[in-house]
């Protein structure tokens, strides 16, 4: 039979970490990142929201699109650059 540590349990990093920064979503943060004219890198995106990569990947093919953007990217000069597309009015 094991014992139960009686200790209390610590947060981790990730947990103790806001998702809101001065009420500002970092969803919101990619999706304005996102919606600059040239876009943003992978690692632009994963440093503003203090992400990994493999997660900013998982939000924008996962979250952003089930909200309803449509994500682009573009090849700029070697580097992938991704970006909301706008409506074609």
């Amino acid at each position: 039979m094991s014992k139960r540590s009686s200790t209390p349990k610590t947060v981790s990093r990730a947990k103790a970490s806001s998702t809101k920064v001065a009420g500002i979503s970092k969803l919101d943060t990619l999706v304005k990142l996102l919606r600059q004219p040239t876009g943003a890198t992978i690692q632009e995106l994963a440093a503003a929201t203090t992400w990994q990569a493999h997660s900013v990947r998982g939000a924008l093919a996962g979250t952003l699109k089930k909200k309803g953007h449509s994500i682009t990217s573009d090849v700029v000069e070697g580097v992938r650059r991704y970006r909301i597309a706008e409506a074609q009015a």
